[in-house]
């Protein structure tokens, strides 16, 4: 807990006096099996092909290795998941060679951060990895990693959750995956831009170019950090600056921990009504405002279970106290931003229908720091994935989002805040 009004600069944070830390539980490998472990330092593991094969029954997964990956796997309920973790890899192969079949309704894979990878197999039903290990190509190309999966009932499958559970301690990979800002002024306003998903989570894939929602938030957001890092006065940095994956509750933290005055997560989301475009801000409500919001923020809010990281939840009455403090302390500022971005877009920049929106989106939960989720576009509209993918647009959007700090900040000063 910290205390209430904060100074900082030309700004004031006012808030309550009980201010509640968001808690991570970040999931990470535990019970190896067998090998030995890379040197630090060695390059990547180059995983080159895959294979799934199999039924409801019993599910077969190969993959193929430059050289013998050491590897570790554990279970995670709610869904039933087995979670596969890995040096850091590359993975060269087809998404198409490892779609989910079988046992299996959902695989992704990917980089969890500079040191590590992981493959999150979704099950259809409980399951067990009766067999898996590392054996020698036959054609002598390099090793193969072969895991057998079979079906199992629910009692098995929650003994194997007690036997491969873990914890870390959030700050772990906060602190190791994010170098911290250069400490700002005393009177700089500090700004996080945090480019939505990453690593294992790609986000949405576009609709045309199959370009990754990752990619797309990364590219803007250094464009935009780098944007507001020209203004006198103005402080951005990166939540994440590479292709790492965080989790929500991690990307609150690093906001709150290098003293944010604003959070702006940026997202390009697909949508099923493929005419739908236009830009559209977020900010938080314990009740969406309407349909789409609040399947978005679903979606949104899906992202750590995406990468196999276990979630905690907190009592519900810690939960309502968390969105009574946000909204009573930092809504009103979260809505000024809102406005303050699409007055800036306004005969500029194509917007949806109400393009403010709002709905429970949990990396809009620091109840300290005002934030918005800003939809640049839809990569599932043709003509907002060309423009997203422009370098034209990105700036000129870099542009108007830097005038609409720069106005929220100086009606914030003018305010006393």
């Amino acid at each position: 807990m910290r205390g209430a009004a904060v100074k900082s600069g030309s700004r004031t944070k006012i808030f309550g006096s009980r201010l509640f830390a968001i808690a991570s539980v970040v999931a990470v490998a535990a019970t190896f099996l067998g090998h030995t472990a890379i040197a630090a330092g060695e390059e990547r593991l180059l995983a080159y092909g895959a294979r799934i094969v199999g039924d409801d029954a019993r599910t077969r997964i190969v993959i193929d290795f430059d050289r013998p990956p050491t590897f570790s796997i554990h279970y995670i309920a709610n869904p039933e998941r087995v979670v596969v973790d890995l040096p850091a890899t590359a993975f060269g192969f087809p998404a198409k060679d490892l779609e989910a079949r079988g046992l299996f309704k959902d695989i992704r894979y990917g980089t969890m951060d500079e040191d590590s990878a992981r493959i999150v197999l979704t099950a259809t039903r409980p399951v067990r990895i009766g067999m898996a290990k590392v054996q020698v190509d036959e054609g002598g190309k390099g090793q193969r990693l072969v895991l057998e999966a079979e079906m199992t009932d629910k009692a098995t499958f929650d003994e194997l959750v007690k036997a491969h559970s873990w914890n870390e301690p959030a700050s772990a990979q906060t602190t190791s995956a994010i170098p911290s800002p250069e400490k700002p002024g005393s009177g700089d306003f500090v700004v996080a831009v945090d480019a939505g998903h990453g690593g294992i989570d790609t986000g949405a894939i576009g609709v045309d170019t199959k370009t990754q929602e990752k990619d797309v938030t990364l590219a803007f957001a250094k464009t935009l950090a780098d944007r507001l890092n020209r203004e006198p006065g103005i402080k951005a940095f990166l939540t994440r600056s590479d292709d790492s994956f965080l989790s929500l509750s991690q990307r609150v933290e690093i906001a709150r921990q290098n003293h944010a005055a604003l959070f702006v997560s940026l997202h390009a989301d697909t949508l099923r009504q493929k005419d739908i475009r236009g830009a559209t801000v977020y900010t938080i409500s314990d009740k969406a405002s309407d349909k789409l919001a609040a399947d978005l923020a679903d979606r949104e809010n899906l992202s750590d279970q995406i990468a196999g990281k276990t979630t905690t939840t907190e009592p519900p009455e810690v939960a309502d106290i968390l969105l009574d403090l946000t909204r009573r302390e930092t809504q009103a500022f979260s809505i000024s931003m809102a406005e303050s971005v699409l007055s800036s877009f306004k005969d500029q920049v194509g917007t949806i229908n109400n393009p403010h929106r709002h709905a429970g989106f949990r990396v809009l939960q620091a109840p300290d720091v005002p934030s918005i989720l800003l939809e640049l576009g839809f990569l599932s509209n043709k003509d907002d994935e060309k423009l997203l993918l422009d370098d034209g647009w990105r700036t000129k959007m870099g542009e108007l989002l830097t005038e609409a700090v720069k106005h929220y900040h100086a009606s914030m000063v003018a305010n006393g805040g």
